[in-house]
């Protein structure tokens, strides 16, 4: 696949959530950036243990590629969790997902929507290299268990 980003083509899918100043308890705030940070950690090792426990069991995944190619969404627990597998048994490399500039959109008492840049790196052949970048947005539930990942969105500026 060829696709890449022009200037600005997130813009479309960053806009679903108006800006504006989030209050969330920082108690809360740390809850959810160490979710998510445990959410890369977990893809980068494989731990499907990890990641399930991350997961709704309704949780969405889409992924899109410059606004314009894309995988799913995949539904429910299972199939992000069977897409993870599939993707990392075929992986020859050591994926690290970079999680960055972190953005509150929106939060409650129960719900918190988190964009964040996403820079892909690879080491294969002894070179660190970037595969891809472009952003994340997470929209994170409460549960009895803490906070965990109800939807992803990942936008790639090129196929990785």
């Amino acid at each position: 696949m060829t696709t890449t980003a022009a200037f600005g083509w997130g813009s479309s899918y960053l806009t679903a959530t108006p800006a504006g100043e989030v209050n969330i308890d920082p108690e809360d705030r740390f809850a959810v950036q160490q979710t998510l940070a445990r959410y890369a950690f977990a893809l980068d090792h494989a731990d499907l243990v990890a990641l399930e426990s991350l997961l709704t069991d309704d949780a969405t995944f889409t992924v899109t590629v410059a606004g314009e190619a894309g995988l799913g969404p995949f539904d429910g627990r299972a199939a992000i969790l069977d897409l993870v597998r599939e993707s990392t048994q075929a992986q020859t490399d050591q994926r690290r997902h970079n999680l960055v500039n972190m953005v509150f959109r929106s939060a409650d008492g129960d719900t918190a929507v988190v964009w964040a840049y996403l820079m892909l790196t690879s080491n294969a052949g002894g070179r660190s290299s970037v595969v891809t970048t472009g952003f994340s947005t997470f929209t994170l539930r409460r549960t009895g268990d803490g906070w965990r990942i109800a939807k992803i969105l990942v936008g790639m500026d090129n196929a990785g």
